[in-house]
């Protein structure tokens, strides 16, 4: 992939005050497909209680079970947390992986291993999906491919910078003016101001001369092409951004808070034309007070939010095209501590998955009676991954070239799990 040199502007020739995060992504690149698809990652970091959400054992001695009771859902047979009961009326919206397991019971190192699909190695550094997504289909010429609300999960590994997220900065808040830098210019720069300086690109053109030829990770710096320039003063990119444009009821139905806020913004963005959103809800890390934290805070955020999601997405018929992938990085221990908590447990974990060709309204999957580990062999963060890439419409067995001298499988080890996509 090349990039003329008429794509390129210098962030230094328009003034500091002007970036998308810390910088856009060059990820309209010729050859590009178009398949209409979008997806949506929900990352609980963490690494949230499986046996108290998604995955319960109630007929476990209590020191395993937790104080939370299941209630039934829509589908007949599934039962989750009583602190979920949106979500339990929508059940057969998504699907719930249970039995995935790993061994990295490290919050780095296991958010690295479950937003890539491949186990983390000092020698390659694997792109986490939303910077696939975004070399793989392209998007609205005035719209961001890939934000991430807030802060990057991980990084686009060898794809290179250029297809890294646009990260807002911050999440938004209820009842409050909500401003990503560059796309509102920060109050110190207008749309008009901003289309002066971009005369100098003929300029920036010679200083730049050669570009093509450098180093992706020397492409990937704070620089604005053509792209950038259509981002920044189109009417389309500032308005998705925009929650004042809400209804009241649409900001109370998704919660007045920080996680239900982002989740509407999340579906506004895909409204707008964004291939791939991350959200993050954190605070999941509950070595103490587990009960109290979830039943009270968490999960009926959680349940507010993620319920509203579905409905939205569903009422406007982007579900059929937007997949859904809702994970943490780990589970928690079977038994709970002195502490009324759980501490890290990789051994197993649970995930949902809705949206595009996801076969939803199931269970796929088992742990043993105290979810310490999958019955029969279980499924790996690689299968995760290569069925969510599969419901997307990209192929995990995909090969990339990369910096390493050869040429690398995008999801090497994993295979999509078995009933979960139509």
């Amino acid at each position: 992939m090349t990039f003329s040199r008429r794509q390129i502007l210098k962030v230094g020739a328009l003034g500091g005050s002007l970036s998308l995060g810390n910088f856009l992504r060059l990820n309209a690149a010729e050859g590009q497909s178009d398949s209409g698809r979008s997806a949506i990652l929900v990352f609980l970091g963490g690494g949230p209680s499986h046996q108290d959400t998604f995955d319960m054992k109630p007929d476990a001695p209590s020191e395993y079970r937790g104080q939370f009771s299941p209630i039934s859902t829509s589908v007949p047979g599934i039962q989750i947390c009583e602190h979920l009961p949106k979500l339990a009326q929508r059940a057969h919206q998504y699907s719930i992986v249970r039995g995935i397991s790993h061994s990295l019971a490290d919050h780095g190192l296991g958010t690295r291993y479950v937003m890539t699909g491949n186990l983390p190695t000092p020698v390659v550094q694997y792109p986490m999906y939303g910077s696939v997504v975004s070399k793989e289909f392209s998007g609205r010429p005035d719209l961001p491919s890939f934000v991430s609300i807030d802060r990057p999960v991980e990084g686009p590994g060898y794809l290179g910078s250029e297809y890294g997220p646009m990260s807002t900065g911050e999440k938004p808040r209820y009842g409050q003016p909500f401003r990503v830098r560059g796309i509102t210019l920060d109050g110190n720069l207008s749309v008009d101001q901003f289309r002066e300086r971009h005369q100098l690109r003929s300029d920036i053109d010679t200083a730049f001369d050669g570009y093509e030829d450098l180093d992706p990770s020397v492409r990937g710096l704070d620089r604005f092409n053509e792209r950038a320039y259509k981002i920044i003063s189109s009417p389309r990119a500032r308005q998705a951004f925009d929650l004042t444009g809400e209804d009241q009821r649409e900001l109370d139905r998704f919660g007045a808070h920080e996680f239900g806020q982002s989740a509407l913004l999340t579906t506004r963005l895909i409204e707008a034309g964004v291939r791939f959103v991350t959200v993050l809800m954190e605070g999941w890390d509950t070595h103490q007070d587990n009960f109290n934290t979830l039943g009270r805070e968490l999960l009926p955020r959680l349940d507010q939010s993620l319920s509203a999601l579905f409905d939205r997405l569903d009422s406007r018929g982007l579900l059929e095209t937007t997949s859904v992938l809702v994970t943490g990085e780990f589970g928690r221990t079977p038994k709970v501590n002195g502490n009324a908590g759980r501490d890290h447990w990789s051994r197993a974990m649970c995930s949902l998955l809705a949206g595009a060709s996801v076969q939803t309204g199931q269970v796929v999957g088992a742990t043993d009676k105290h979810a310490a580990r999958p019955v029969d062999a279980g499924y790996s963060p690689d299968d995760l991954a290569a069925t969510f890439f599969q419901s997307i419409g990209i192929d995990p067995k995909t090969e990339y070239q990369a910096d390493v001298g050869r040429p690398i499988t995008l999801v090497r080890n994993g295979n999509c799990i078995p009933g979960l996509l139509g």
